[in-house]
């Protein structure tokens, strides 16, 4: 019995070696597939993190392409509102035209109270359009000719040294919204 209970444990013994053996492979089986695990985890969790700068980097772009288009918008914007009356103000400077040659003749009449009446008009308007962003550009005889300020009708001889190349007469005024010129004076230059 005893020779048998030794023969069964030293087979026990073996059989167990033997499962020792097979756990033991799984085991290691396990712990290389968990190492696996763990390394596929950690390139999952750097490609996440990949992925995440990426969206990041398109995030940061489109904002900033956002707030580009908003300034933008608002400068045009902006724009818009200066040279909105620009239409307008083209078609009334006919009219103060004629105002300033009006005022040349009254004035040369004797009647005051028209002078006085037909000036308070007149600057009523002058005043309307300058609230309204509408400036003179400042072109004089004597001044020097400056193409991307005043307009050329015709050159005349000078009479006189000091005016060859400089403006001789302004025969329309010139005028400008905000910075943009409108209307170019006309102007006669000597040669």
């Amino acid at each position: 019995m005893f020779k048998n209970f030794f023969k069964n444990k030293s087979n026990m013994t073996t059989e167990n070696t033997e499962f020792d053996q097979e756990i033991d492979e799984v085991t290691l089986e396990n712990n290389a597939n968990g190492e696996q695990l763990i390394i596929e985890e950690l390139s999952v969790e750097e490609q996440l993190t990949q992925d995440l700068a990426k969206e990041k980097d398109k995030f940061l772009r489109l904002f900033a392409e956002f707030e580009n288009y908003k300034r933008r918008t608002t400068k045009e914007r902006i724009e818009l509102f200066k040279t909105a009356n620009q239409e307008v103000l083209l078609a009334m400077l006919p009219v103060l035209d004629d105002f300033d040659r009006a005022m040349v003749e009254i004035n040369k009449s004797e009647d005051e109270l028209l002078t006085k009446g037909v000036e308070l008009i007149h600057e009523k308007l002058k005043n309307a359009l300058v609230a309204k962003g509408l400036e003179q550009v400042d072109v004089k005889a004597g001044d020097a000719f400056d193409a991307d300020f005043a307009e050329a009708i015709t050159q005349i001889p000078a009479p006189s040294d000091k005016l060859k190349g400089k403006i001789v007469d302004v025969l329309e005024k010139g005028y400008k919204l905000g910075d943009k010129i409108i209307r170019f004076p006309k102007v006669v230059i000597g040669n």
